[in-house]
C-alpha cells in the first residue's frame, strides 16, 4: 500500500497515535535452549519421557522390571512474518522527522504485538486434546467465577501443577470479577500466578494471517477467521507451551544507504514457533462463547 502522510502544520506539534497495549503473551516465551535443531532448518526437537509404574516386589526374584521410554519429538516452526516500511526523506523532513521516527515503534505496538498475541491464542486454542469448558456467554461476574472454579477443578484433577498457571481473560470478565471484591472472588484469583486482561480483538479461537499482497489483504496483519469463536478466558500452564523466536530482525537503513530511493527504511521480521508439549495438553484450558 502507498504511504499516507499528511504534512505537518507548524502550529500542531503533538502526535495523534493509536491507543494500543503491548503484547500480553510475552510471559509464555520460553528458553530456546530447551529445544534442539532438527533434521532441517524448519524443525526443532524436544525430549519426551515416560516410565512404567510400580509392580509387586518378590522376596525371591526381587524387583519387577520397569521400562523407560525416552524419545525426541519433532515439531516445525509455524510463524514467519515481516514488513518493510519506507518513508521518503522529504516527507520525513516535512513532518518534523516524526513520520520515520515513529513508524517502527508504531508498527511494533499496533501490529507486531497484537498479531503475536492473536496467533498465540488461536494456535493453542486449535490444538486437539486441550481441556475445554462448555461454550457460553457469561451473564455476569458470578457466572465467570463459577466457570473459573470448574476450570480449576478440571486442571487439579488432571494434576496440572498450580504454580505457573496464567489466567488470560477479556477485560470485561476480569474487571467484573475484581469488582465483586468478595472472599470467593479473591480466593479464586489467588490461585493464578499471573492475571492478564486480553482485548477481545486478539482473543479468537482462529485467525487468518493476511499476506499483505493479495487483493483485499494489502494492509497485512490478521483478522478473525470465519469459523472462529470469541474466547472468554484461557488458563495456560507455562511449562506446557513451546514458544520462542528463532530469528528476529529489526533494523534501520538510512536514505543515504538506500540504492533504490531517497527514503529511509525500517525492516522487521520474526521467525518462531507456538506449540505445545504433547504430554501436557491438560495444561491448556479454553472457554469460548457460543
Amino acid at each position: 500500500m502507498p504511504n499516507t502522510i499528511v504534512l505537518a502544520k507548524n502550529y500542531v506539534p503533538l502526535l495523534d497515535e493509536v491507543y494500543q497495549r503491548e503484547s500480553v503473551t510475552s510471559d509464555l516465551t520460553g528458553d530456546p535452549a530447551m529445544a534442539r535443531a532438527g533434521a532441517n532448518a524448519k524443525e526443532i526437537v524436544y525430549p519426551q519421557i515416560a516410565v512404567t509404574g510400580l509392580g509387586d516386589y518378590s522376596r525371591n526374584s526381587g524387583y519387577t522390571q520397569g521400562t523407560v521410554d525416552f524419545k525426541w519429538v519433532s515439531t516445525e516452526y509455524n510463524y514467519d512474518r515481516g514488513a518493510k516500511l519506507s518513508v521518503d526523506a522529504m516527507d520525513n523532513q516535512e513532518t518534523y522527522n516524526l513520520a520515520f521516527g515513529m513508524a517502527g515503534a508504531e508498527m511494533m505496538r499496533t501490529k507486531v504485538a497484537p498479531e503475536a498475541d492473536a496467533f498465540t491464542f488461536a494456535t493453542l486454542a486449535g490444538i486437539e486434546g486441550i481441556s475445554k469448558g462448555e461454550a457460553k456467554t457469561f451473564a455476569d461476574a458470578a457466572a465467570f467465577m463459577n466457570a473459573l472454579l470448574e476450570a480449576k477443578n478440571t486442571m487439579d484433577n488432571d494434576e496440572v501443577p498450580e504454580d505457573g498457571r496464567i489466567l488470560y481473560a477479556t477485560p470485561v470478565l476480569l474487571n467484573g470479577l475484581m469488582m465483586l471484591d468478595t472472599y470467593k472472588s479473591k480466593e479464586i484469583l489467588s490461585h493464578f500466578t499471573i492475571k492478564k486482561p486480553v482485548p477481545q480483538s486478539r482473543f479468537y479461537t482462529a485467525i487468518n494471517l493476511l499476506d499483505g499482497k493479495s487483493a483485499g489483504e494489502e494492509a497485512g496483519h490478521y483478522k478473525k477467521a470465519e469459523e472462529a469463536k470469541e474466547i472468554n478466558f484461557m488458563i495456560i500452564h507455562k511449562p506446557a507451551v513451546i514458544k520462542h523466536d528463532k530469528h528476529v530482525v529489526s533494523n534501520v537503513i538510512p536514505a543515504s544507504a538506500n540504492p533504490n530511493a531517497d527514503a529511509d527504511i525500517v525492516k522487521y521480521r520474526k521467525y518462531g514457533i507456538v506449540d505445545i508439549y504433547q504430554n501436557k495438553k491438560a495444561g491448556i484450558y479454553l472457554s469460548h462463547k457460543e
